[in-house]
């Protein structure tokens, strides 16, 4: 077993360990996403403070209850169409709630640039959401683009774990935009494609109608 193997097998035991605990619990998915939505504005607080470190353990924590609550939904046939849309929802406030803390303690020590390379973060940050949700009222799917939510914790965790917040900042600020342009090139080449596809089945349908 490779290094790489091990680790994401020991990782994953623990996860699995924490959903079995959760789902005997009984305790409810939505529960479980709305106390991470509350473990994210704890760590917005500490970013506010400045108590990077801290709010990046936090972070951490917060991740978890992101990554086992659709699993639990599944381990105890708790799936529901308002849960997936409930989970995404208090993602989005998880998000913001990090970058508002950001944006306070920026304020406080007078950066004005990283004010607003923060905003831009949350600007590209919103609009990942939404031009995937957007495309897909027009295509069947439009996973596309490398930084989604999990890449983003990510890179926030790295950034207040090891003071390098404002590299990882420019960092999200470019490759969620680059991110959202590739999802616009990707459903404009669907769009088409769709589009030529009906075109073409409707001369096939007239000359069914001749026959």
């Amino acid at each position: 077993m490779t290094g790489t193997r091990a680790i994401g097998w020991f990782f994953g035991a623990i996860i699995n360990a924490i959903v079995r605990w959760l789902a005997l619990s009984k305790i409810h998915p939505n529960v479980l996403t709305f106390l991470g939505l509350l473990i994210n504005i704890w760590a917005a607080w500490l970013f506010a403070a400045g108590s990077f470190p801290w709010a990046g353990v936090v972070v951490t924590g917060a991740a978890i209850f992101d990554m086992v609550d659709g699993r639990v939904a599944r381990a105890t046939s708790q799936v529901t169409r308002f849960g997936g849309f409930f989970d995404s929802v208090l993602d989005r406030y998880s998000d913001l709630a990090l970058y508002i803390g950001l944006l306070v303690y920026y304020a406080g020590i007078n950066r004005f640039f990283y004010i607003v390379l923060t905003a831009i973060v949350m600007m590209g940050s919103v609009m990942i959401s939404y031009s995937r949700a957007r495309a897909e009222n027009a295509i069947p799917k439009c996973k596309v683009g490398f930084l989604e939510r999990p890449e983003r914790v990510v890179l926030i965790i790295i950034g207040a774990l090891f003071d390098r917040m404002a590299a990882v900042l420019w960092l999200i600020a470019v490759l969620s935009n680059v991110t959202v342009v590739h999802r616009m090139i990707y459903t404009f080449q669907q769009a088409k494609l769709l589009e030529d596809a009906q075109l073409r089945s409707v001369p096939e349908k007239q000359k069914d109608r001749v026959q």
